[in-house]
């Protein structure tokens, strides 16, 4: 923009706007200093305070505008008369001026943005023309390139069919050539049967044997084949057929005797290590049979496999000296030391078969194969003799139990060696199924012999404790039986440890059943087999033992059958028979500890089995169905048969208490005790020496009872003592006369009864005998206050009717009539 000439007027103040001062960073504090710098010399001053003093001589610069000079503000700024704000005038012209720039400056640049959009628009419109026209261009390019493409991929298949034409025809010609050359061979095999005299010198040039191998091979592949598609009813055919078969035999003649020089070259080179030429020869032969006659020498000459000594060291490690009987321990011990050496024989025979044989997984196929049917089985025919069924062998060379370790130790040593083989490498052999056949003809009946082994092993042990048990009765001789004592200490007693003996014969038979069965269905059978027969043994020997027990009990009670006399006796005989009462007395209270000692012992030997099927057995037939709960009701089915003779023991043994009861009472029970005579002094509080010398005699005998029984069958068989005891007194009882004094003895006695059988802890006999306290009131009260007696308990007046006719004063009280109404009413 020009500038206008500076003057006085305000209106002749210089405008310095530019479009330019607008472009880039544009600062309207910039452009409105830049205005009035001249005029407001203030607003100048304080600017320049603000910059710190940046301006140089006269002048400042302004980021917007040009640079003015400060000398006209000076002069404006002297003057004799200023306004208080003289610059208004100059200021609003200033404005004004400016308003009219800016409004041109701003129509100018509207112009320029208007003819802009014009040319842009107008150049927008030919960039679009171009652009279709582009498009136009690239789409017929495009159609071009695919025509192009597709020619390209058209010519590319004739090439490849071409090039497969020309590698067809190639091979063609390559086989042709083969074939020409292989029938030239084939001609000098026809020329006459076993004439190889006149073969080419590359079937005698023993640096070209491979060559010679390969070509043999394919000679006698193709003369074999076209033997097998000859029709013989064509003339031309046969006749060739014939001239082949000449053919292969010389080239099976040829191929026979280069196989046979190319192993002689083989162990040739196998006796002096040469691996390379061990492989070489391998190579070549594996193109007959795919070198089996190779691999099959090679393991065959193997010395363990031919050298005698070895397998006399073998049997020598594992079994011993000749006529000694080898232990399992030693067994296991000389079957690892051998197994070892083994293992270790076929680990180095394994590098050599890498470096050598072209299969070499074949080779240790075989070779793992021979380990096992020839040196393993050999050594375990020896080690294993079946023994027989019907005649077992005796139990002092180690019966069957004997042959069992045996085999569990060779299978047990058996498997880890196939294990180790199979890491060592065997390839494709099945070692696992192999080393179970070594022993299939011993697993088929293994079952059976387990079963008899654990009959074997029962048998032997009754055979002991009967010859032990003999031992004892002669060695103590009859010194006690005047006494009664050996009636129960003569037969043996169940043992808690035998019982513990079956279990570990079991647990041993039940370890062997685990080793040798695989499938869990097997498992299960076997373990159901085993353990039936310790639940067999178990059951048998408790009920023997019971049995016996009960034996005691039965010869006690015949002995107390002999000593029952009648009466008017002498005295003589009467001390006699009181002897042989106490004495069979003495034999009834030891065969009741004997059966008790014997129930106890019967609970711990039931209990050891159960714990045994719950931790040893219930896992293994869980996983089959069925198995378990068939083994629980079979475990309940075995023991029922001494849970019959125990329930029958003990009711013998209440038979024996109560008899020796019995005795008492009508030994000891004097007439005088419940009727005593009146003769003015006291009455005697204390209880009768009948009754003291029963409760002592059942805290005696029933302290091994307490001891035996426990939970319900306790229960029970206190329950039923207690009842035949209140039955027993209430006989007793029957036989006696009672006065007043007398009743009170009687309930003082009563009373000491119920103390005592309060230790039974059974509730209903609790009652019966707190009844007969009661009841016992019949012999105290005055006759005119029986039937108050029994308002508040009926239920004894059945018993009361009978135990009032028991009273010194029944007839003379005329206690019949008296007491006629009660009985009728509680009829």
């Amino acid at each position: 923009m020009p500038e206008r000439s500076k003057s006085s007027s305000v209106s002749n103040l210089p405008l310095i706007l530019d479009i330019d001062d607008f472009k880039g960073d544009f600062s309207f504090d910039a452009l409105f200093g830049n205005l009035v710098n001249e005029l407001l010399p203030s607003f100048q001053e304080e600017e320049a305070d603000t910059e710190g003093g940046h301006g140089l001589g006269g002048t400042e610069a302004l980021p917007n505008g040009h640079d003015r000079a400060s000398s006209d503000a000076a002069k404006f700024a002297q003057g004799d008369s200023i306004p208080l704000f003289p610059e208004v005038d100059a200021l609003l012209s200033l404005f004004k001026d400016s308003c009219k720039e800016l409004i041109d400056l701003r129509k100018q640049v509207d112009g320029r943005l208007h003819n802009l959009k014009k040319e842009v628009s107008t150049q927008d419109a030919k960039h679009r023309k171009t652009q279709t026209e582009l498009e136009k261009g690239v789409d017929g390019l495009f159609d071009s390139f695919a025509r192009l493409d597709s020619r390209i991929s058209s010519v590319g298949q004739t090439a490849a069919k071409i090039g497969d034409h020309l590698q067809s025809a190639d091979a063609q010609r390559e086989t042709a050539s083969q074939t020409i050359e292989l029938v030239k061979y084939l001609m000098e095999f026809n020329s006459s049967p076993g004439d190889l005299m006149e073969l080419s010198p590359l079937f005698s040039d023993d640096s070209r044997v491979a060559e010679a191998a390969s070509i043999a091979q394919k000679l006698r592949s193709f003369a074999e084949e076209d033997i097998a598609r000859a029709v013989p009813s064509v003339v031309g055919s046969a006749t060739a057929s014939r001239g082949l078969e000449v053919a292969v035999a010389n080239l099976q003649e040829y191929c026979n005797e280069l196989e046979n020089r190319l192993l002689s070259r083989f162990d040739a080179a196998s006796q002096r290590r040469e691996l390379s030429t061990m492989s070489e020869c391998a190579k070549i032969l594996s193109q007959f049979n795919r070198g089996s006659s190779a691999m099959q020498h090679y393991v065959a000459t193997r010395p363990m496999f031919i050298d005698v000594e070895i397998m006399n060291s073998d049997t020598r490690l594992v079994l011993g000296d000749q006529g000694s009987q080898a232990s399992p321990s030693n067994v296991a011990r000389g079957l690892s030391s051998l197994y070892k050496e083994i293992k270790d024989t076929v680990r180095k025979e394994a590098a050599t078969i890498m470096a050598v044989f072209p299969s070499p997984n074949d080779v240790m196929s075989i070779l793992v194969q021979r380990v096992l049917e020839q040196r393993v089985t050999a050594l375990l025919d020896k080690l294993l003799l079946k023994p027989s069924l019907v005649n077992p062998p005796p139990m002092e060379e180690g019966g069957l139990l004997l042959y069992l370790r045996m085999l569990a130790v060779a299978y047990e040593k058996t498997q880890e060696l196939a294990r180790e083989l199979r890491a060592v490498g065997c390839g494709d052999l099945d070692v696992e199924g192999l080393t179970e056949s070594l022993f299939s003809s011993h697993m088929d009946e293994y079952p059976e012999h387990e079963q008899a082994s654990l009959g074997q092993l029962y048998q032997a042990k009754l055979d002991e404790l009967r010859a032990e048990n003999q031992n004892v009765s002669d060695s103590t001789g009859t010194i006690g039986r005047s006494k009664g004592t050996s009636v129960a200490s003569s037969h043996q007693q169940i043992s808690v440890a035998v019982v513990t003996e079956f279990v570990r014969w079991n647990e041993e038979a039940l370890t062997r059943c685990t080793l040798f069965s695989s499938q869990p269905a097997t498992l299960a059978a076997n373990v159901k087999a085993v353990f039936t027969c310790l639940l067999d043994q178990v059951s048998q020997y408790i009920t023997d033992g019971l049995e016996r027990a009960r034996d005691s009990l039965t010869e006690a009670a015949a002995m107390r059958e002999r000593f029952v006399l009648g009466t008017n006796l002498s005295r003589r005989v009467a001390a006699a028979a009181a002897s042989a009462a106490e004495a069979a007395a003495a034999a009834g209270e030891s065969s009741f500890r004997s059966f008790m000692v014997a129930v106890q012992r019967c609970g711990s030997s039931v209990a050891i089995v159960q714990q045994y099927f719950a931790n040893s057995i219930s896992r293994l037939l869980l996983p089959v169905d069925g198995a378990h709960a068939a083994s629980c009701e079979e475990m309940a089915a075995a023991m029922s048969s001494a849970e019959g003779a125990a329930y029958k023991g003990l009711q013998q043994c209440i038979e024996t208490v109560m008899a020796e009861v019995e005795r008492l009472l009508s030994a000891e029970q004097k007439a005088t005790d419940y009727r005593s005579p009146d003769d003015g002094m006291a009455p005697d509080h204390r209880p009768t020496n009948a009754c003291t010398r029963v409760v002592a005699y059942l805290s005696r005998v029933l302290e091994a009872a307490f001891t035996a029984l426990e939970g319900l069958n306790k229960q029970a068989f206190l329950t039923e003592l207690g009842n035949r005891l209140y039955k027993g007194l209430l006989n007793h009882w029957q036989k006696f006369t009672f006065n007043p004094s007398g009743g009170l003895r009687l309930k003082r006695d009563i009373t000491e009864y119920g103390e005592f059988v309060r230790s039974f802890n059974a509730p209903s006999v609790d009652e019966k005998f707190e009844l007969l306290g009661i009841l016992a009131n019949v012999f105290i009260v005055a006759p005119e206050s029986l039937s108050s007696l029994f308002e508040g308990t009926p239920s004894i007046r059945k018993d009361a009717q009978r135990f009032i006719q028991l009273r010194e004063d029944y007839k003379s009280a005329k206690l019949a009539s008296r007491l006629s109404s009660l009985w009728s009413g509680s009829s």
